[in-house]
């Protein structure tokens, strides 16, 4: 995994923009979108487990954007929510995107490397768990807990500019 320090340094990782609702409701329409296509996909095991992983991703995404955080690098995506949203995701959750990024990987570029049917199975039930977690964050989310998030992450930026 990656470190906090290094994806606030990296080039399209982890960074503050403006909070938008916008944003986060398109995300959690593709997250959605992916949610619906994985009973689809039950015979490709690559497929099963890209459209679980991108369930996850866009819903934890969906969050990241009404905090105004910007991160191309879905591993500090995933650091940021072990290091930044624990008060909301627990650490099943930080486990279960995790690891589906890991099926994912593999799957998608070590064809021949063996994945464990039962973790992908758990993956995929886990899709719909994550997706509703992140909408149930993302409607009781408050100003407040926006600004205390975004002064942690500022806090943490200034603190790797003066090292």
């Amino acid at each position: 995994m990656v470190s906090i320090r290094w994806c606030l340094n990296a080039r399209n990782g982890i960074e503050l923009v403006e909070p938008s609702e916008n944003m986060a409701e398109s995300y959690m329409k593709m997250a959605e979108e992916s949610l619906h296509v994985i009973p689809k996909n039950e015979e490709s095991r690559i497929w099963t487990a890209s459209t679980s992983y991108y369930t996850m991703y866009y819903s934890l995404y969906a969050v990241l954007m009404k905090f105004g955080i910007k991160c191309e690098i879905h591993q500090c995506s995933i650091e940021f929510m072990k290091q930044f949203l624990n008060e909301f995701y627990d650490e099943s959750y930080f486990e279960l995107i995790k690891n589906a990024f890991k099926i994912r990987n593999d799957l998608q570029y070590y064809p021949d490397k063996l994945t464990d049917n039962l973790k992908l199975g758990i993956v995929k039930k886990g899709a719909v768990v994550f997706f509703v977690k992140s909408k149930e964050i993302l409607l009781k989310l408050g100003e407040k807990q926006i600004k205390e998030i975004r002064k942690k992450i500022k806090e943490k930026k200034d603190e790797n500019t003066k090292k």
